[in-house]
């Protein structure tokens, strides 16, 4: 049991931040349909990767970028015990 529970969260880990990064690319490309599918089905990244790379045209390079960009946009600890001194 605790193997499948471990599995789901790495599945999990993965789909998201491409399900993510292809809605937001759907939405700024005008595309719909995409949308509504990589809204709707889960296919645990498979979808999301297609329409990234074959749809949108994006490089490996332009991706990683992103997904980089977004990472280090995140608040980190540092900063959220710098907010709660300044309060």
């Amino acid at each position: 049991m605790p193997f499948n529970n471990v599995f789901l969260l790495i599945l999990t880990i993965w789909t998201i931040p491409w399900k993510i990064y292809a809605v937001w690319l759907a939405v700024k490309n005008d595309h719909k349909k995409w949308f509504v599918a990589i809204i709707l089905l889960n296919t645990f990244g498979i979808l999301e990767i297609f329409y990234i790379f074959k749809i949108a045209n994006k490089s490996w390079v332009e991706v990683k970028t992103a997904f980089r960009d977004a990472w280090e946009s995140l608040p980190t600890r540092k900063d959220k015990e710098e907010d709660k001194t300044t309060n």
